[in-house]
């Protein structure tokens, strides 16, 4: 324990630092390297040239506190950690190309399925189960990437998701991968230093994919023993938040007839300012939210409630999504079947005209 505390004192020292001197360093080379800095645009939300290195930071904090044991012996990880970390090390660096220059989807997907079969393969699943694994891991790890559309949102709720899963593995033993979501969880709160509202710098593709990839692994592998129900229940709960605000922006888009890898205002953190709350407040919520889908995860990853509990659950996330969806987010466009158009929309309130076009 007193190690443990330790690293996470280091890894929240060390992101909160570097995230500062990436900040710094983005600024004055914006201009030499565009790709450095996210700038003001009609899909973005800041109105000002904010740089996204901030990932970088995440990754070496979280990276360099979880191996330190390995140069000390206090804290061996253990195989199935070491290549957990080798992997979300790939992902990382696919993330910060990504931001410097667009690399298009096909080519992220293959890197993360390369990477979540690593981790599948690692854990002793069956091809079938892998195959699953897979899949679910590259759909969690896109999944925080969309999320990252407001400030301090995605890293309040991957940092509550680290610390769910972290209790997880101690309660079973497991210490190196309980070390990883520990010290990973502190790189964020580093990192959130710098990116509460107003956002200084944005975690970008390389820290969204990682934080996504190392968690939905984590969530993989503290579940190899379950039983499917039991698993399916836990891993929900966990990805309560992510899971539900990727779902909202599909079915939004869809119906919208607009492409789905098109950025826009219709995720849930945009449709809760529209209705009032503010950026901080937003942010709570969510993080609040994900306290409750964690809280569940791990009273039925531990027997104490059964998996059948998730239904009452995605039923109440269900309703709310469907409240949430009659929020107005486009301002023209398609709705409904393809080739439907929608009256442009008068007299917005003042909260919703003060919402821009966010990246994802």
């Amino acid at each position: 324990m007193p190690y443990a505390l330790a690293a996470a004192a280091a890894a929240l020292l060390l992101t909160a630092v570097l995230t500062e001197l990436l900040r710094a360093l983005a600024l004055r080379w914006r201009h030499a390297c565009a790709g450095l800095v996210d700038r003001p645009g009609a899909r973005k939300a800041h109105t000002r040239p904010t740089p996204h290195l901030g990932g970088v930071a995440v990754a070496a904090g979280t990276l360099a506190a979880a191996t330190s044991g390995l140069w000390t012996g206090q804290a061996p990880l253990g195989p199935e950690v070491g290549t957990l970390l080798a992997v979300a090390a790939a992902v990382a660096v696919l993330g910060l190309l990504d931001d410097l220059r667009p690399l298009g989807p096909r080519a992220r997907l293959v890197v993360e399925t390369g990477a979540a079969g690593a981790v599948a393969y690692g854990s002793g699943l069956g091809p079938m189960t892998g195959a699953l694994a897979v899949l679910w891991i590259v759909f969690v790890t896109n999944a925080f990437n969309l999320l990252d559309n407001s400030d301090g949102a995605m890293g309040t709720v991957a940092a509550v998701t680290a610390l769910g899963l972290a209790i997880c593995a101690i309660v079973e033993g497991r210490t190196g991968l309980a070390l990883l979501l520990w010290v990973l969880a502190a790189a964020l709160t580093g990192f959130l230093l710098h990116n509460w509202h107003p956002a200084r710098i944005f975690l970008g593709d390389c820290g969204s994919l990682f934080t996504g990839f190392v968690l939905s692994s984590a969530a993989v592998l503290l579940h190899t023993g379950d039983t499917p129900a039991r698993t399916m229940g836990a891993v929900l709960a966990f990805t309560l938040v992510v899971t539900a605000d990727t779902a909202l922006v599909l079915v939004s888009r869809r119906r919208a007839g607009r492409r789905l890898l098109l950025g826009g205002t219709d995720h849930i953190a945009h449709r809760l300012q529209r209705l009032g709350l503010t950026v901080q407040g937003t942010a709570v919520v969510l993080g609040v939210t994900a306290s409750v889908g964690t809280v569940i995860g791990l009273l039925i990853h531990h027997a104490w409630l059964p998996p059948s509990v998730v239904l009452p659950v995605a039923v109440a996330v269900l309703l709310a999504l469907g409240g949430l969806l009659r929020v107005p987010v486009y301002e023209a466009g398609r709705v409904g079947r393809p080739g439907r158009r929608v009256r442009r929309t008068v007299g917005r309130p003042r909260a919703a005209r003060a919402i821009d076009t966010a990246s994802n």
